[in-house]
């Protein structure tokens, strides 16, 4: 379990700390910042996967993605008695993500990117990692640390005292992906791989030419593709191995009479949907969009293989608003096994989570161009400390 989402200083997030529950629902106004939430949680995976310069290079460089405002603002220009306006900068330039535990067992971790110094080098422009940490429990504290890296050192906890590691860390890599060693760095090794097993769905495809309307090669297969590709295959695992009786009921909740079957041709899956009135199943290739996407979102939720933390955004994209209260069924489902992070703007999706005991919903609203949290005061909002560079 995560108790807290950190992000500084990405695009319109200049300072923003999200309260995690077992199922959290982030919602708000088109623009207020829902996007940016979800892309620096996708950010904070590919720390893990050793991918994460790349993709800051890949949405424009450092600096495209940094904050666009001034680095504070004046209780002048909050009243709106003077101008937004720059100020004198007393901070380096610095991209932060984080995320914290909720029990003293689970570890916390944060990662400060910059900009590199002047060189002759043709890449002097890409992004650095300038500090990275990682704590137990929700609060970074001195006691509660154990592993620290400062620009190319890395120091291990050792008691009550550090070790350090001799080996430098490059500028452009995670100390998560340069040294998880069982031995020295146990708790770096459990968190990477926690950190891989994330999953996130974003806009799977439903046109004539997605992959799930065609058959495929099949083999096991417990955790569904990002594009869908493998639905059939992945239908039939669950069947096998996981709860066949909950995707019955998950399909008759949305669909009343119907029900799916995967036809077999050789090395071949297809999926077919039998539905109440026709006299023979329909193919994945005739189903309409949201039929199709539904189908694809139980197979993501009944995975045989929950994650740790199932990221969704705008799962109600090309559903019928009839099919989101079934949705959200399943979603809380979901949220038994895993923690559950729902991207939404559907008041329909969301009023249907709302009988859950454990949902946190956290409403996003834009002041002054800076996203921030609507519905709760300052007591309701995780204290965070980020580690100094």
């Amino acid at each position: 379990m995560l108790s807290a989402l950190a992000i500084a200083n990405y695009r319109s997030l200049r300072q923003l700390t999200v309260p995690l529950g077992r199922l959290t629902v982030v919602t708000g106004a088109n623009g207020s910042g829902k996007s940016s939430v979800y892309r620096a949680m996708r950010l904070l995976a590919d720390i893990a996967n050793g991918g994460v310069i790349r993709s800051l290079v890949r949405e424009g460089g450092l600096s495209s993605t940094l904050w666009a405002g001034p680095e504070r603002f004046s209780a002048a220009m909050l009243r709106g008695e003077v101008p937004v306006q720059g100020t004198s900068r007393s901070e380096p330039v610095a991209l932060k993500l984080g995320f914290a535990g909720v029990e003293a067992e689970d570890f916390g971790y944060a990662i400060d990117i910059g900009l590199p110094l002047p060189s002759s080098s043709v890449f002097s422009n890409d992004p650095q990692i300038k500090h990275e940490a990682i704590w137990s429990g929700p609060l970074l504290r001195p006691s509660t640390q154990l592993v620290d890296r400062k620009g190319a050192a890395l120091r291990l906890r050792d008691g009550k005292g550090w070790q350090a590691v001799g080996r430098p860390v490059p500028a452009f890599a995670s100390m998560m992906t340069e040294h998880a060693d069982p031995r020295d760095a146990p708790e770096m090794l459990t968190l990477r791989e926690q950190m891989r097993s994330w999953r996130f769905y974003d806009h799977f495809r439903s046109d004539a030419e997605a992959p799930a309307r065609q058959p495929q090669l099949g083999t096991y297969t417990p955790v569904l593709a990002n594009d869908g590709a493998d639905l059939a295959a992945a239908l039939q695992t669950i069947r096998e191995i996981g709860d066949g009786e909950a995707l019955d009921r998950a399909v008759d909740d949305a669909f009343p009479g119907a029900s799916v079957e995967v036809q077999v041709s050789g090395d071949r899956f297809e999926t077919l949907m039998h539905q109440h009135g026709l006299l023979r199943p329909l193919t994945a290739a005739e189903l309409s969009d949201g039929t199709l996407r539904y189908l694809l979102w139980i197979a993501a939720l009944l995975t045989p293989r929950p994650p740790a933390l199932l990221v969704l955004n705008e799962p109600e994209t090309s559903l019928h608003p009839d099919l989101l209260p079934a949705l959200g069924r399943l979603i809380a489902q979901a949220a038994r096994e895993s923690q559950v992070i729902v991207v939404s703007h559907a008041a329909r999706l969301i009023a249907a989570l709302e009988d859950s005991d454990s949902l946190q919903p956290v409403v996003l609203e834009k002041q002054f161009g800076e996203t921030r949290i609507a519905n709760l005061d300052m007591s309701e909002i995780p204290r965070w400390e980020w580690p100094a560079r």
